[in-house]
């Protein structure tokens, strides 16, 4: 699903006053979901997740070298790292005057959201895909992130 099918869906949206939408294509699952606040949330999830790593090698896989150089924190058997789907802003609250999502030593499971990456005015939950402990976090609000960037280390339950 490229970035004229989700503005095309966006449109409709608009369009039928909808306020919730989900579609599932070519292993990619897309949920619109709009707030009373106006803004639109993007929940999406891949389901062979490999499907995109040849496109980053063949971007010349800079965070691939940078990991293997140890620039970025690295993953255990007993630590996840969260890594971002996509570009954009990473925000740790729903809003600037409200708490985070997670804190530091906080349990999560999967499903629980960690995060918003906006990316084109689109709101993406992050959302955890294993039960344990945030250990750190790796990004500071409003900073910018890149495809692949690590976010959360996470203490596997």
């Amino acid at each position: 699903m490229n970035i004229k099918e989700i503005k095309e869906l966006l449109v409709l949206m608009k369009e039928h006053e909808l306020t919730e939408i989900e579609i599932e294509k070519d292993g990619l699952k897309i949920k619109l979901r709009k707030n009373l606040g106006g803004r639109t949330y993007v929940e999406h999830s891949l389901e062979s997740p490999t499907v995109i790593l040849p496109a980053m090698k063949a971007a010349g896989g800079s965070a691939e070298a940078a990991e293997k150089a140890g620039a970025v924190p690295q993953e255990s058997d007993d630590v996840a790292l969260v890594r971002s789907p996509m570009v954009g802003t990473f925000y740790a609250a729903p809003a600037p005057d409200q708490p985070p999502y997670v804190n530091i030593g906080q349990a999560v499971k999967p499903g629980d959201v960690l995060c918003i990456v906006e990316a084109m005015k689109l709101m993406n939950e992050i959302k955890c895909e294993i039960a344990g402990t945030i250990m750190e976090v790796l990004v500071a609000n409003g900073q910018p992130v890149e495809f692949d960037q690590p976010l959360f280390r996470i203490k596997k339950a």
